[in-house]
């Protein structure tokens, strides 16, 4: 029975870390959107979307630090727990990103953008299959997956590495695009680490399946 209810309840918690990563990833849909369309009043949504993340981490967290204190987790049981308690907190800083990001577009406001940097839109693109594959490799323990999300790391750096110079070059030609261009880079920036904390997802859900923690890239 003991060993019945440890199970029930890793489900229930690995059930929520799912629903965690899919408001995680509506929250950074609709950053990106909004910045994409400057709509302001889409970008200010998203700190209260932001906050159900945040709630919901702490919920896990908990339930977590239940099982640990109630149960006696096997190895591989442990390895689980420990894992998710890293995994909702990359996914919550994650969120957070999200929220820099709209708070970008908020400080742009309706300023017409630079429309040549265009990896920017790719960035997003790319991050966000990076996180619905991390998950899915949690949820179904695959560690090829989780292999080949994380891989795609190396195209966001890519990309924003592309962003950075082509906004440099805009800069230096059209002084008056500094400030602006600047907050793009930022933008750019927090796209990326987007996709390192997707990265970081992997490497924990490699480590819950195999006991092997190894940086990936």
């Amino acid at each position: 029975m003991v060993r019945e209810h440890f199970t029930q309840k890793m489900t229930e918690v690995k059930q929520k870390v799912v629903e965690m990563g899919a408001l995680v990833d509506h929250i950074i849909e609709i950053a990106v959107t909004s910045s994409q369309t400057q709509d302001l009043d889409l970008a200010k949504s998203v700190s209260d979307k932001d906050d159900e993340i945040d709630e919901l981490e702490l919920e896990i967290e908990k339930e977590c630090i239940m099982l640990l204190a109630l149960q006696q987790p096997l190895a591989k049981d442990l390895r689980t727990i420990t894992s998710v308690l890293k995994i909702i907190t990359d996914l919550e800083r994650m969120g957070d990103n999200a929220v820099n990001i709209a708070n970008i577009t908020l400080e742009i406001g309706k300023e017409p953008i630079i429309n040549s940097i265009t990896d920017i839109p790719k960035m997003a693109e790319i991050g966000r299959k990076m996180l619905k594959m991390s998950i899915d490799a949690f949820v179904n323990q695959d560690i090829v997956l989780a292999e080949k999300a994380a891989e795609r790391d190396e195209e966001v750096d890519s990309l924003y590495e592309t962003v950075i110079n082509d906004i440099l070059n805009i800069i230096t030609e059209k002084r008056e695009l500094t400030k602006q261009g600047t907050k793009l880079m930022f933008l750019g920036r927090y796209l990326e680490r987007i996709a390192d904390h997707s990265t970081n997802i992997c490497e924990r859900t490699i480590y819950m399946i195999s006991g092997e923690l190894k940086e990936i890239n």
